[in-house]
């Protein structure tokens, strides 16, 4: 195996003791970080790279994603930008002049403040493209808009019924009016889109997640929608890498609730196979993830008090359905995450997992709930007590997209957004995500709105709740470190420390001294995966030598490797 030394850097290793954060030499014995300091400099070694005063960080783990719609996003019409029915309009009817032999359009990440009265109708969209069928998934893809031939091929008439945890949008005329919600988006358009979908475009799906994710110094993942596509996708992937992926990838099986106990509790057998069978370089399946509910942007989030118009949301898993999905599936060994964005989810998942406790004994566990967007005073400290994770993402609460979400609630529960550090005081494991593509996958960007609960979005919307904001050495060890340990991975991995595996990053500018602003402008210069580089955005050079910068931009040095000739930085496309 090579030995590499790492030296001359500014190496932040995401400890949890503050007198050991920092070091400035690394050294990598194959696949494992061997010694750091002044130790790895006095060891023999095959090749050196000079890291000239660079950042290093732990690679990032992204603890909640979903890899295949993130995957397919990427090469959708980006729609988050359009502030306006104008503007998806516009960009609507450029994606088919583009296009225009396709048989189907889709976009995704539009917000509902973007649509007068928050009330997409299909006719908004046939107005621009009345010829195929456009599936438009909201920005919280908890909810699909289509245009009249997408509801025909999907065959949603006045007579269609809608599904258990779902909505079918209706005229005051009971006419469908284009909007799919909740479990009726998941059982009709992405259901017709898993069925026209063929594999060819699937492994183009997740080999740009590969490519998104190095270029984002991510090195590890956690799916939360796996299913049978994903699980063949990876599979065919590792075939295509040699046996060897360029990412980690945790996943948690979805398990939908039918409204009979019988065959909730049948979908958890395919997952304990999976789950005992995971011992490959690609895929390992550690759990289940139950949706409890919907979001507050679109009034689906099941809240202990009514929205400001007055309405509520049932749950998706009401109780009596979930808890024995939660006891068998805690028996079974397997981690549940929930996803609970009110505060009624959060506290039936809580219930939930008391009760398996109670059923299956004391025995180390790691449940999650997801996103906690709203939770009640008290809650931080219950998930600490039980050993659940918070597993949260600060782009959610981006001030750009915050509006709608506040008024949608309109009260005191407001000033209790995202709070972050209520999880931190009350000891609870804190792990951070961007739930990509709901949201964009850059870690570096979802740092900045951790450590300044400021817009990385739009530079002119002021912050929202800076009280909240954290420490950047606390926020990127909540998606380093902790990120890693909410799969029970703390132990070998999230870290830079002799014995963890020899995932890291290296960044042109460095945050901690340039100010949180630079990681809006930060680059990753080169993504480390079990010893491994899988992306390198140039061979060797410094900011300096490779010609101006504009009047005030930082000089950072980027790595060079010892003997390497001094070319300059040539960036490919920047996927921030």
């Amino acid at each position: 195996m090579t030995r590499t030394l790492y030296r001359n850097g500014r190496v932040f290793t995401a400890e949890v003791e503050a007198s050991r954060h920092w070091t400035d030499a690394v050294a990598i014995d194959g696949e494992t970080i061997l010694a750091l300091g002044a130790e790895a400099e006095s060891l023999e070694v095959d090749e050196t790279v000079d890291l000239r005063g660079a950042l290093v960080l732990p690679g990032f783990t992204d603890a909640h994603t979903h890899l295949l719609m993130m995957g397919a996003a990427l090469a959708q019409v980006p729609l988050t930008d359009a502030r306006s029915l104008d503007d998806i309009q516009a960009l609507l009817r450029e994606a088919r002049a583009a296009d225009p032999t396709a048989s189907v359009l889709r976009g995704r990440g539009w917000l509902f403040d973007s649509i007068p009265d928050g009330a997409p109708t299909a006719a908004m969209i046939d107005a621009v493209v009345p010829d195929v069928p456009v599936y438009l998934d909201a920005n919280d893809y908890h909810s699909c808009w289509v245009n009249s031939a997408a509801l025909a091929e999907l065959g949603i008439t006045r007579d269609t019924p809608d599904p258990l945890g779902g909505e079918i949008a209706r005229d005051a005329d009971g006419e469908p009016t284009g909007m799919l919600y909740e479990t009726a988006a998941i059982q009709y358009a992405w259901a017709q889109r898993d069925a026209a979908t063929t594999d060819a475009e699937r492994d183009d799906a997740v080999d740009r997640v590969f490519d998104a994710y190095a270029r984002a110094g991510v090195v590890s993942v956690v799916d939360m929608a796996f299913d049978e596509h994903g699980l063949a996708a990876f599979d065919r992937a590792l075939e295509r890498h040699e046996g060897r992926l360029p990412l980690r990838v945790a996943a948690h099986w979805l398990v939908e609730n039918t409204g009979d106990r019988a065959r909730n509790l049948a979908q958890l057998d395919r997952v304990v196979d999976l789950a005992r069978e995971s011992s490959s370089p690609g895929v390992t399946v550690v759990g289940i993830k139950l949706i409890l509910d919907g979001t507050i942007d679109a009034c689906t989030a099941a809240m202990g008090a009514p929205y400001a118009d007055g309405s509520n949301a049932a749950p998706i898993w009401p109780l009596d359905d979930l808890a024995p999905v939660v006891a068998a599936a805690d028996a079974a060994g397997l981690q549940i995450a929930m996803h609970a964005i009110g505060d009624a989810a959060s506290d039936a998942a809580l219930t939930a997992i008391e009760r398996a406790i109670a059923a299956n004994g004391d025995r180390p566990r790691r449940h999650r709930i997801e996103h906690l967007e709203y939770a009640a005073p008290g809650t931080a400290e219950r998930m600490a007590r039980l050993g659940v994770t918070a597993s949260m993402q600060p782009v959610h609460a981006d001030p750009a997209i915050f509006a709608n979400w506040a008024a949608m609630l309109g009260d005191e529960r407001v000033e209790r957004a995202f709070p972050w550090r209520e999880y931190e005081d009350a000891g609870a494991l804190l792990a951070f995500s961007t739930d990509a593509p709901t949201a964009p996958h850059a870690a570096l960007a979802n740092m900045y709105v951790a450590a300044t609960r400021a817009s990385a979005l739009d530079l002119s919307v002021p912050a929202v709740h800076p009280h909240e904001a954290l420490p950047l050495s606390n926020a990127i060890g909540h998606a380093t470190r902790d990120a890693a340990a909410s799969v029970g991975d703390g132990a070998w991995r999230g870290r830079i420390a002799p014995g963890l595996a020899a995932d890291l990053m290296v960044v042109d500018t460095d945050p901690f001294a340039a100010g949180d602003a630079a990681l809006l402008t930060a680059r990753v210069v080169l993504t480390v995966v079990a010893g491994r580089s899988v992306f390198s955005a140039a061979d060797s050079t410094t900011r300096a030598e490779s010609g101006p910068t504009p009047s005030g931009a930082p000089r950072t040095p980027q790595p060079t490797a010892a003997g390497a000739p001094r070319t300059p930085v040539t960036p490919e496309e920047d996927h921030r």
